[in-house]
């Protein structure tokens, strides 16, 4: 019999619709009068936050990373946290990227609220437990599930802003999915580098790049005390000349700059080698993040840099992989 932690943060998952139409959250979860009786399975359920994932910070996160190894070391043989989903990628990675694979940390949501019709929530998290109390689900990374799909926490991305098929993994695709008798995966994705971090300090902003941009948001950051900055660039990695310039400014104040392409699909690397082009860019010290979008980006970074990495050591390499 297996021992299941679920979580529950607040999110889409468990708020209400009034009679106008507005969603906003309960005083009272409804996912706590689900009833979750599964042969295989024990369920220990928390209300840890009650909060629109706008809301969630990096210090809730570490917060429910804290909660999860606490959970391990003790008799829990997995965890399911229920999550809002404008966020809930975010989370997931953080998790994916703090914790060491073994027992399965499984995520989910909804799309529509507790009382909205064709109301979602009650099935992923039902579906969520099925996954974490799954033997074949060990050893595979912070898993997202919702929809009656499975999905790596290191890829998948909210494409949808309503669609209850909003996650998806570019590129990739799922790991695997439920029918109503069986869990199947496909395939399992490489591991990656976890870093045991106790703190989440850093002020690290994202810039999209755009047709025609300058310098001048670039040189605002003269004065501005950064521990770091993430930059969606075009194409494969590439930035307007002007503002490549400002970059490589900040480049000789030894900020770590982080790129990744704002496109939706494929991987950014330096291919390109004009003024303003991703090798020249690299070759100048900015640092390329395959296979992760820039929210990922930021919060590998930041990671990376409590943990004590620098440019100096160990950081471009942990970016990197």
């Amino acid at each position: 019999m297996k021992k299941i932690l679920v979580l529950h943060t607040g999110g889409t998952i468990s708020m209400a619709e009034d009679a106008n139409g507005h969603v906003s959250p309960n005083e009272k979860n409804p996912m706590d009068a689900v009833d979750m009786q599964f042969a295989n399975a024990t369920i220990i359920s928390e209300d840890i936050f009650n909060l629109p994932s706008p809301h969630i910070t990096l210090e809730h996160m570490l917060t429910l990373k804290k909660r999860i190894d606490a959970a391990f070391d003790e008799d829990f043989d997995g965890a399911v946290i229920t999550h809002g989903t404008d966020t809930l990628e975010e989370t997931a990675f953080f998790l994916d990227s703090t914790i060491k694979r073994g027992k399965p940390i499984v995520i989910t949501g909804a799309m529509r609220s507790s009382n909205e019709l064709g109301t979602d929530g009650i099935y992923n998290l039902l579906t969520a437990i099925r996954v974490a109390s799954d033997e074949d689900s060990y050893g595979r990374g912070v898993l997202v599930v919702m929809n009656d799909e499975i999905h790596s926490a290191r890829f998948v991305t909210k494409t949808h802003t309503t669609n209850v098929s909003t996650f998806q993994t570019p590129t990739h695709g799922p790991l695997g999915l439920l029918t109503k008798n069986k869990i199947f995966y496909f395939h399992n994705d490489r591991e990656n580098q976890h870093l045991d971090i106790q703190s989440v300090h850093g002020n690290v902003p994202i810039i999209k790049a755009y047709a025609g941009m300058t310098g001048e948001i670039f040189d605002l950051f003269d004065s501005i005390n950064l521990d770091g900055l993430v930059i969606e660039a075009l194409g494969a990695g590439n930035l307007p000349p002007t503002a490549a310039h400002s970059v490589e400014k900040l480049l000789a104040k030894k900020l770590p700059i982080i790129l990744v392409s704002r496109c939706f699909n494929g991987i950014a690397e330096p291919v390109y080698d004009y003024e303003g082009g991703g090798s020249r860019l690299h070759d100048a010290g900015v640092i390329f993040a395959p296979e992760v979008n820039s929210q990922k980006a930021r919060i590998k970074l930041i990671i990376g840099l409590n943990a004590g990495l620098s440019l100096e050591n160990g950081l471009e390499n942990f970016m990197e992989n």
